[in-house]
């Protein structure tokens, strides 16, 4: 059986062909450049910068499912934050030699610091995994999982600056003038945490080792680090101080730690934090720029 088309049907038909030949072919390609790339990489990072309020609210609901049923909530963090600085301060003092006066306030600050560090780095390397079911349902910015991982972080230090208060005011320590650099290191802090972060992740998110590797780094490094112990009882030591001072924690915690204890501005302790944030900037908007398309195929 033939089909009979109308005249009039025969040049619509040819007309839509026409119009489909004319037209240029579309190309489904990825992106090879390195320009293209930063480019996806900076408007992902701007799209989280302007999604802040979301960063927020799913921080806060982050910490409320944690501790939900919970008396205290994060204030447990709190409350065995003070026991163990209450616990092992005299004791560590008297091990030490040191004065309670002045070693209490230093393990207060430090153990407080290092806590931040340490829950940043260990949930930080699964914060794009943990978003797994995020990532592949909603159009959303890779690096937003990244700022709330700091955020919810940044809430739980807030709860445990009280025990610094409190030590503060029982062994009336009062920060002095040098405690305005207090606000250039913060902004340091919450830029390198938020680069700690993405890095982790996408290493996370490819090898799933990486978690296991950083929370092992991360015990030795805690023994390694000025936390427990005074820097000042290895001035007399030679290389030992300038193992010390190569060490990316310990400049972190000083350019913090010194301005509130009324220790002089240290500008060897603020060019080593410069430099080590400078290298780990590079490193993550390489690595951002590389594996940003990828990430959803390794969660």
């Amino acid at each position: 059986m033939n089909l009979i088309v109308p005249d009039h049907g025969k040049a619509e038909i040819s007309r839509q062909h026409s119009a489909a030949t004319s037209r240029p072919p579309i190309v489904i390609a990825p992106s090879r450049g390195w320009r293209d790339g930063f480019t996806l990489a900076a408007a992902d990072i701007a799209e989280t910068v302007r999604l802040w309020p979301l960063v927020w609210t799913l921080s806060f609901f982050d910490i409320r499912l944690r501790y939900r049923g919970s008396l205290l909530g994060p204030f447990w963090l709190t409350l065995s934050t003070a026991i163990m600085v209450a616990s092992i301060g005299f004791l560590y003092a008297k091990l030490f030699h040191q004065d309670v006066s002045a070693y209490l306030p230093f393990l207060a600050i430090s153990l407080v610091l290092w806590n931040f560090i340490n829950t940043i780095t260990s949930e930080g390397a699964t914060c794009l995994t943990q978003s797994e079911g995020m990532i592949r349902s909603m159009r959303m910015p890779h690096s937003l999982h990244a700022a709330r991982v700091v955020m919810r972080n940044v809430l739980v230090l807030g709860h445990n600056l009280i025990v610094i208060v409190v030590v503060f005011a029982i062994f009336r320590t009062t920060p002095n003038i040098s405690a305005f650099s207090l606000i250039p290191a913060c902004l340091l802090w919450a830029v390198d945490g938020f680069a700690v972060c993405l890095l982790l992740g996408i290493f996370g998110a490819r090898f799933r080792d990486i978690p296991p590797i950083i929370g092992s780094i991360m015990q030795i490094a805690f023994y390694m680090t000025p936390i427990m112990w005074s820097p000042t009882m290895l001035m007399h030591r030679g290389f030992a101080i300038a193992l010390v001072k190569l060490n990316p924690f310990f400049s972190l915690l000083e350019i913090v730690r010194g301005p509130l204890l009324n220790m002089p501005l240290e500008p060897e302790a603020w060019t080593t934090a410069l430099a080590y944030s400078a290298v780990l900037l590079l490193l993550t908007t390489i690595a951002f720029i590389r594996a940003r398309s990828r990430i959803p195929y390794w969660v």
